[in-house]
C-alpha cells in the first residue's frame, strides 16, 4: 500500500515513519510512506497556503489553489480513472470506525490531506476529494494526528503487516463487540487469579468463555454497539 501524506506540518510524522509494526510494515517494503509540504505548492515568495475567509469570522482557512495542485499531483485529477482514494481529516466528516479502516486497507494508495485553522477551501474538497473523515466529536487544531490514526488502524490490516493474521480477528469491534479482559502470567497477582477456564486447556470452553465476556463487556461499556436485536438482554 501507498500512502501519501499532504500537510504543513510534515516533521510530525518521522518518528512513527520508524517506529513499531508500522516502521517494520515500512522497512519490509509492505507500505511506502510518503509526506508532503503543502507549502511547496504555493506560488508565492512566502509559501503562502491560507487567507482570511471570506464573510468575514476568526482564523484563516487553506486556499484551494496549492491544495488542489498537491492533490492531483499526488493522485491526479478527480474522476473514476484515478486509482488513488484521497481523504480529507475533518470534523465535519465521516466517523472513521474499524469497518471503515477494514475497507480502506484494501485500496492499494491512499492520500490524506490534513486540515488546520479554521478549515478548507469547499472548492477544494469538491474538486479533489474522495471523502471526508472523522476520528470522533471533538475539534483538533489539525489534521495530522487524525491522519497518523488512520495510518495506524488501516496499515495494521494490510497483509502480512501483522505477524499473526488471527490477532485482527478476535479485536475490539471485529464482530461488533468489544474484545473482552486478557490475562498472561502469574497465574496469581496480588489475590487475583487468572480465571480457571484459561488454565483448563479447554479451547472450546475457552472460546464460549471469551465470547461472553465480549458480549457482557459490550453490554457494560458500548450497549450502542449492540444494536436492538443484540442488546435486549440488557
Amino acid at each position: 500500500m501507498k500512502i501519501d501524506v499532504v500537510t504543513i506540518f510534515p516533521g510530525l510524522f518521522e518518528p512513527f515513519r520508524t517506529t513499531a509494526l508500522f516502521g517494520a510494515a515500512v522497512r519490509d517494503g509492505r507500505v511506502e510512506l510518503a509526506v508532503h509540504d503543502l507549502r511547496d505548492w504555493a506560488s508565492d515568495r512566502h509559501r503562502t497556503v491560507d487567507d482570511t475567509p471570506y464573510g468575514g469570522g476568526p482564523g484563516m482557512v487553506l486556499r484551494p489553489e496549492p491544495l488542489v495542485a498537491a492533490i492531483e499531483s499526488l493522485a491526479g485529477p478527480k474522476g473514476v480513472d484515478r486509482e488513488a482514494w484521497v481523504l480529507l481529516l475533518s470534523p465535519q466528516g465521516r466517523r472513521f470506525d474499524q469497518e471503515r479502516a477494514t475497507e480502506l486497507a484494501r485500496a492499494s494508495h491512499l492520500v490524506l490531506v490534513c486540515g488546520r485553522y479554521e478549515g478548507v477551501d469547499q472548492r477544494a474538497i469538491e474538486l479533489a476529494v474522495d471523502e471526508e473523515v472523522s476520528i470522533g466529536d471533538y475539534v483538533l487544531a489539525g489534521g495530522e494526528l487524525p491522519a497518523l490514526v488512520v495510518i495506524e488502524a488501516v496499515t495494521r490490516l494490510v497483509p502480512g503487516v501483522m505477524g499473526n493474521p488471527a490477532s485482527a480477528e478476535s479485536e475490539s469491534f471485529q464482530g461488533g463487540l468489544l474484545e473482552g479482559p486478557q490475562y498472561t502470567r502469574p497465574a496469581r497477582f496480588r489475590d487475583l487469579e487468572v480465571p480457571a477456564v484459561l488454565r483448563s486447556g479447554d479451547h472450546e470452553a475457552i472460546a464460549r468463555w471469551r465470547a461472553e465476556q465480549a458480549r457482557e463487556q459490550t453490554r457494560e461499556r458500548r450497549p450502542d454497539l449492540l444494536g436492538p436485536t443484540r442488546g435486549e438482554e440488557r
